[in-house]
């Protein structure tokens, strides 16, 4: 039973009080060989501190004392219990893991049943190339929110400027920034309980959505990952490393548990 809670849970701060940011590693499993010739689990981990990872956001959430963990199994209603947040980022494709976990009914299920509850979800796609969508939109949907097969951000080479997302001022999950760096995005579709949090143009790029006693967040691309956020890889004048404080902020304002 110990190792099966080990394999099910790894976390990376043992605080007792603090509330659990729950990463997904089930439907976003990509594997690659470590330098001992081993097959990992990597891209986007809290863990990772290459480019790939989500280690400078995993840390901003240490630093406003929450917890990090990691769910290897497919959610049920055991194993989100005592997740304050749950994050599911870019889940795999046939060409991204040639034997993926895709999205089921139950999984959807179990998920809807805990943002009623009081959970806190938060969605990040990725362009139809490298990720999957169709069963990924059919959990946002239980929200009010569809990601769909067009894309946007198209960026080619060093030309930020196509990558651009404008935040509009008084943003209430973003006050601090006024411009970040996306890429290769889902274009996003509302409907109530779901609405528009940041959009290009007629292109809603981030949604917010209350539903029961809970939370969702969802963006059409993982763009808080190490290579954004780290303050090296993009031009200054895009807050992205503002944007993972501000948005760990909010998150853990939504928690009701």
């Amino acid at each position: 039973m110990k190792a099966i809670l080990i394999a099910l849970f790894m976390p990376l701060s043992m605080a007792a009080s603090a509330q659990k940011m729950l990463l997904d590693s089930y439907f976003n499993n990509e594997q690659k060989k470590d330098a001992g010739g081993q097959m990992r689990s990597w891209h986007y981990k809290w863990e990772e501190t290459a480019m790939s990872g989500f280690s400078i956001l995993g840390q901003e959430f240490l630093r406003n004392g929450a917890d990090t963990a990691t769910l290897y199994a497919a959610p049920t209603a055991g194993n989100l219990q005592g997740a304050a947040v749950y994050i599911i980022v870019d889940a795999d494709n046939e060409k991204e893991n040639p034997s993926p976990n895709f999205i089921s009914p139950a999984d959807i299920s179990a998920i809807e049943q805990w943002v009623k509850k009081g959970g806190v979800l938060v969605l990040m796609g990725n362009d139809s190339a490298n990720a999957e969508l169709t069963r990924f939109s059919a959990l946002a949907e239980r929200f009010g929110i569809s990601f769909t097969k067009r894309s946007r951000n198209m960026v080619k080479g060093k030309e930020f400027a196509t990558g651009a997302v404008h935040i509009p001022a008084g943003n209430e999950v973003f006050p601090s920034i006024k411009k970040v760096y996306l890429k290769e995005v889902s274009i996003l579709e509302v409907k109530s309980p779901a609405k528009a949090l940041i959009t290009e143009g007629a292109d809603v790029i981030m949604a917010v959505a209350g539903v029961g006693k809970g939370t969702v967040f969802a963006v059409g691309d993982p763009w808080l990952y190490n290579e954004y956020t780290d303050g090296t890889r993009i031009p200054a004048e895009y807050e992205n490393a503002g944007a993972v404080k501000d948005l760990v902020k909010w998150l853990l304002k939504q928690v009701h548990r």
